[in-house]
């Protein structure tokens, strides 16, 4: 039997969307899963701009938080057991790092420590439009064994706030690391659950 914890990374970049790594930190405790913030100073200035929080109260929603210039933090290692890492949102220079290698931050040597060691990575990168380098980058995290999953919304879901529509986005990042949460409004569940009651 397998007793180890849940344990998930969170790195939060400076792209604008800081309010996606917020929603996972919260919905990672809310599911008792310990994690590990990397946060970066670009991200604690996107922060200020985006929302009304301080750093603190972000970290505050983390069981544990390591410095971004810290890389000799145990996610730093592939001896540190984890289930993978969230780069919510995932910057453009952060994926750029990230797919060749060029680790110069814990949050992207982190992310390498997760491929290496074949375990999930999931970035929830930010951009649009998409120039070629961006695509080319997406393309080798992907063959590296990342998962690329931008937060775009999902309309069938009848959002009815910004909040329906961070929850489902991050719902569905959460699914990628089977972690139970209510943020997903499902494709036609409502529908079949309507149709079993009635037979």
């Amino acid at each position: 039997m397998n007793l180890q914890p849940r344990r998930i990374i969170v790195g939060i970049s400076g792209a604008s969307g800081v309010v996606y790594g917020i929603r996972v930190l919260e919905a990672l405790r809310a599911a008792g899963v310990e994690t590990h913030l990397v946060m970066s100073r670009a991200a604690e200035m996107t922060l200020a701009y985006e929302t009304d929080l301080k750093a603190r109260d972000v970290r505050a929603l983390a069981d544990h938080v390591h410095a971004q210039a810290d890389i000799g933090a145990p996610c730093s290692s592939g001896s540190f057991p984890t289930d993978g890492m969230i780069v919510a949102p995932c910057s453009m220079k952060s994926l750029a790092e990230i797919a060749n290698g060029v680790t110069s931050t814990l949050l992207t040597r982190s992310a390498e420590v997760v491929l290496k060691e074949r375990r999930r990575l999931v970035l929830m990168v930010r951009e649009t439009p998409l120039t070629n380098t961006h695509l080319r980058n997406m393309l080798s995290v992907s063959e590296m064994g990342g998962v690329i999953a931008p937060p775009v919304p999902a309309f069938y879901a009848k959002p009815e706030t910004i909040s329906d529509m961070i929850d489902h986005s991050v719902g569905r990042v959460l699914d990628l690391f089977d972690v139970d949460s209510d943020l997903v409004r499902r494709w036609k569940m409502d529908t079949a659950e309507a149709a079993s009651r009635a037979e």
